[in-house]
């Protein structure tokens, strides 16, 4: 039986611990096996296939960020109703989210299947590697309704503070996709594709577990009427999901454009990058699900009207998150260069050049990470209690930093410049967004 958490009682930092770290360990293993899908493509099948799927890295998140975002809104609604004790809201809420997840997936699947060919043009895909993005890319764009369907089953789970079903979920997609991707990769030599298939296959065995958890809750016995179109909670699903969602792609149009500027110096570069980023996967992980813990944990304590309790849950939160965040950077700086050496098979005559290339970036990430956390905490804080604006405006804020001072900076400072330009970003919108919070809560706190 799935863990429902009831975050509006007892220790904040308990609470958010306890939700996290099942999220973190899920995390971890998503990033896991997305690491091992590149480390298995850059040993195998070389430094040109590792730069395409670097080079797809960005658009595939600007879809996947976008259906994610969309999914993540939807259950901000059911976690403040089950906070406020609103079991048939909850219902209804929960019912209408499965309505507008049906009616995304067709849209988002046909766009990007349709687009992706001169999306990839237009970021000046080197045509050595145009043809294998091209290929993984198309792929994972086919499994966007399984995508789709595990983060809202699993975003059901966690708006009712379980986490750890989620997690259960992606120990067993983790499993799937790192098998699959020896078979698919290193045994039938499917390069790209199978890497692709291996990660889309991963997804459906979380999807169908999740599914399974929600069917087995009480909480989510919903009947008939229940998928009656309601255009009042259709409204509210939409004011809270299309903002994270727009938020995700407009940081992703960022990346986007930095992927253009860092195909413009070559393939090594891109390959250097391209491990950078996934092992910044890695880095930002405890962050990343903290961050995450906020949606519920603020949401909750919303529908309770415990603002009290929000803000020492976002002061607690910050405090563990910044700390981790120096305890991981250490980590980065120390052991970044064997990191970067998993990504290439060091008998290929650019493997030191690649190898330089990520080590450089991740220096500038592991000193600026704290800033990542603490963006994590505050845009997830905000966003739990209903903001559906500010948030969307400090992407806005990233993008700007992302692009226009990341290209201003390598016309000086050449792919340097990408990454100072890239941390800028999480700088910039942090700061924003905790002036944003600190008079959100203010002015709750004064009208409780």
């Amino acid at each position: 039986m799935a863990a429902v958490r009831d975050m509006t009682k007892g220790d904040p930092a308990g609470h958010i611990l306890a939700f996290a770290l099942p999220m973190l360990l899920g995390n971890v293993c998503q990033q896991l096996y997305s690491l091992v899908d590149s480390a298995i493509v850059g040993k195998v099948a070389g430094v040109t296939a590792l730069a395409a799927v670097g080079a797809s890295g960005w658009l595939d998140w600007l879809v996947l960020g976008f259906t994610i975002g969309l999914t993540q809104g939807f259950t901000i609604l059911i976690s403040q109703r089950f906070g406020a004790g609103d079991m048939p809201g909850m219902r209804k809420a929960a019912a209408m989210s499965m309505l507008l997840t049906a009616a995304t997936i067709l849209v988002a699947t046909t766009l990007s299947l349709s687009l992706c060919g001169p999306a990839l043009r237009w970021m000046r895909t080197p045509e050595d590697s145009y043809p294998l993005a091209f290929r993984y890319v198309r792929i994972i764009f086919l499994g966007i309704p399984i995508t789709m369907c595990y983060n809202l089953f699993a975003g059901m789970l966690r708006a009712l503070g379980d986490s750890r079903t989620p997690l259960f979920a992606m120990i067993i997609a983790s499993g799937v996709n790192i098998a699959l991707d020896l078979l698919f990769v290193a045994g039938f030599g499917w390069g790209v594709q199978g890497a692709a298939a291996a990660t889309v296959l991963g997804q459906l065995c979380s999807a169908v577990f999740c599914l399974a958890a929600v069917r087995r809750l009480p909480q989510y016995a919903l009947k008939r009427e229940d998928f009656a179109p309601d255009g009042a909670v259709l409204r509210e699903l939409a004011r809270l999901g299309f903002p994270i969602a727009g938020q995700n792609s407009i940081v992703s149009v960022g990346g986007v454009i930095m992927q253009g500027i860092v195909n413009g110096f070559g393939v090594v570069v891109m390959a250097g990058v391209s491990a950078a980023m996934k092992i910044s996967g890695i880095l930002e992980m405890i962050g990343l699900s903290i961050g995450s813990s906020m949606h519920t944990y603020a949401g909750q304590n919303l529908g309770a009207r415990a603002y009290g309790r929000i803000r020492e849950g976002v002061r607690k939160a910050l405090a563990i998150s910044i700390t981790a965040a120096v305890l991981m950077g250490a980590l980065g700086m120390l052991f970044g260069r064997q990191l970067a050496s998993l990504f290439v098979d060091t008998a290929d005559p650019r493997a030191a050049e690649v190898i330089a290339v990520s080590y450089d970036f991740l220096r500038v990430i592991c000193v600026m990470l704290f800033s990542l956390y603490s963006l994590f905490i505050f845009r997830s804080s905000l966003q739990g209690m209903g903001d559906a604006v500010f948030p969307v405006l400090s992407s806005f804020l990233q993008v700007l930093m992302r692009t226009a001072v990341t290209w201003a900076l390598t016309l000086v400072l050449a792919e340097r410049g990408v990454y100072i330009g890239d941390t800028l970003a999480w700088v910039s919108a942090a700061a924003f967004l905790m002036v944003v919070y600190r008079r959100r809560i203010l002015r709750l706190l004064a009208g409780a």
